[in-house]
């Protein structure tokens, strides 16, 4: 089985993509540039079904770019839970406003635009952080993380994209400031003690972190 036929069979085996979803994926690689950094069918639907599991009632994303895994998450929010994604190139904010406008969920999103480590402070201040998606900035994985750390509940999980970089992590003598970045994350969070965590190979790597209970 090769890669393409592996990622093919997997997508034939989960739940399809929404048609809203499925359209804005299109028009992602129609009309934006960098059209894979996109969540996708199949992340999609996992960010949807972790939403589901942990059932949070406020969760933050760093990085919306077109808006995809927001909705996907959106789709899962209960109750009065809400979504708070931080992008911080404004020349998106259009596209990602009217596609998110067309959504049943739009009412649980709030979009943010610029530095996500100057407007998380500011979020909700009195509510912790039930769930995090990080997929900003590479270079500042690390601050990210240390930043959210001090807003989540214990019991809290943080999901952070594209932790295997293209294989990229793996360089020892790399001078590009977004995979040593990556590099730099992936060693701190593994030697955290406060948090269990799990790297998975799906796309580009996707990693979740529990913080611990006790």
């Amino acid at each position: 089985m090769t890669e393409e036929e592996k990622e093919a069979y997997i997508a034939q085996h989960t739940d399809a993509e929404p048609p809203l979803l499925h359209d804005l994926y299109r028009e992602t690689h129609l009309r934006l540039l960098y059209p894979r950094m996109v969540s996708g069918h199949v992340q999609g639907r996992l960010l949807k079904m972790l939403t589901h599991m942990i059932r949070p009632r406020l969760v933050v994303e760093i990085g919306t770019y077109t808006g995809y895994s927001a909705l996907c998450m959106a789709e899962a929010l209960e109750g009065d839970a809400q979504l708070h994604t931080i992008e911080i190139n404004d020349e998106q904010e259009t596209f990602i406003r009217r596609w998110l406008s067309r959504s049943p969920h739009a009412s649980r999103i709030t979009l943010h635009i610029g530095d996500a480590l100057a407007i998380i402070p500011q979020l909700c201040p009195d509510v912790p952080i039930d769930m995090a998606f990080v997929d900003g900035d590479k270079r500042q994985y690390r601050a990210y993380y240390d930043l959210l750390m001090t807003r989540m509940r214990p019991g809290a999980y943080m999901i952070v994209d594209n932790t295997l970089w293209d294989g990229h992590v793996m360089e020892t003598d790399s001078h590009n400031r977004k995979t040593t970045g990556i590099q730099a994350f992936n060693e701190y969070v593994a030697r955290d003690p406060r948090v269990e965590r799990v790297m998975l190979p799906l796309r580009d790597g996707l990693t979740l972190v529990r913080v611990k209970s006790e």
